[in-house]
């Protein structure tokens, strides 16, 4: 008959076995590849314009390589900040994703105390950039960027050119002009790209800003004529379309869009989601997805894209001290 003690030195054993048995298996299953559930991407936009649909087109894509759904929301507000700063604040899992637009990102952080900056977020890859660009219409005299400026100089402060609101990319924009030029425009802010294009042809306004892909929209059967675009190279969207530094003004602006996750996402994470999102922009349908729809592809990794970001943010900082945007 066994005793109670050899009774429990018994039981001891079986648990103890149990034990390593479990810890065996731990150790011989692979952790969970990333992704294994479905990712958001959320819009800091309305649905329907030129970042929505960078979004929705990167995550059809993504869904390709990922065999996970990739769910896109719509998040608007406060000059994107509601969107960004819901990001920013949320669990550091790489599931939950945010479209980053130039200069929104960079600028409302600058001009007021906002519940986001640039440096919360692990940066993943930029996708596209929609250069900025200058239009008026078909009749105006104005043939080009240095027309515009000789203009100005001849009269300050009268030529009044639209936007899509204080602190918006053509805002921006137009400040880095003046300030490259040494004249001064007329500011006249609206709701949105489309009511700056129905100023401009309605011939309220001189001069109309919009992202290249907007311009290049309204343009079409129109009385429209765009002057240049603020982009380092022409872009293939539009390769008869000079750049402003051919006019001598080398102004880089527009919107870049690209992808950010929540700062402290780890580093293995933030890998395989840099892989993923590499696939899904070197995918051929993407890439012809996205001429289709107008987006100009501007694929940088995340070093680059960082690298871009910070001396951006600089340049912003820089203008800020000189022409407070929303004063």
């Amino acid at each position: 008959m066994k005793t109670p003690s050899s009774l429990l030195a018994a039981a001891a054993r079986r648990g103890m076995g149990r034990a390593l048995a479990t810890l065996a298996l731990a150790v011989a299953l692979p952790a969970h590849a990333y992704p294994d559930r479905p990712i958001t991407i959320v819009v800091p936009f309305s649905a329907g314009a030129g970042t929505d649909l960078t979004a929705r087109l990167l995550a059809r894509t993504m869904e390709k390589h990922a065999g996970r759904s990739v769910v896109v929301v719509n998040r608007a507000g406060a000059g994107g900040e509601i969107g960004m700063a819901s990001v920013a604040n949320a669990a550091p899992d790489g599931y939950t994703l945010s479209i980053l637009n130039t200069p929104n990102v960079l600028t409302i952080p600058i001009e007021r105390r906002a519940q986001f900056s640039l440096s919360s977020f692990d940066v993943v890859a930029n996708i596209v950039d929609d250069p900025g660009t200058l239009s008026v219409r078909g009749n105006s005299p104005l043939r080009g960027v240095q027309d515009l400026v000789e203009a100005a100089r001849k009269a300050p402060g009268t030529l009044t050119y639209g936007t899509a609101g204080v602190g918006s990319a053509g805002h921006i924009s137009m400040l880095l002009l003046e300030q490259a030029a040494g004249i001064q425009l007329r500011h006249v802010p609206f709701k949105g790209t489309a009511d700056v294009a129905t100023a401009l042809l309605g011939g309220h306004i001189d001069i109309a800003t919009a992202n290249l892909g907007e311009a290049l929209g309204f343009s079409k059967g129109k009385q429209w004529r765009i002057l240049g675009q603020m982009a380092p190279s022409r872009s293939p969207m539009a390769a008869d379309l000079p750049t402003f530094a051919e006019a001598g003004y080398p102004i880089e602006s527009g919107s870049l869009r690209g992808l950010g996750a929540p700062r402290g996402t780890p580093p293995e994470t933030l890998k395989a989601l840099s892989d993923l999102v590499d696939k899904a922009i070197n995918d051929p349908e993407f890439r012809q997805a996205a001429k289709g729809a107008e987006q100009n592809v501007r694929y940088l990794p995340r070093d680059d894209y960082s690298s871009l970001l910070t001396g951006m943010q600089g340049r912003f900082e820089k203008l800020w001290a000189a022409s407070p945007w929303n004063q």
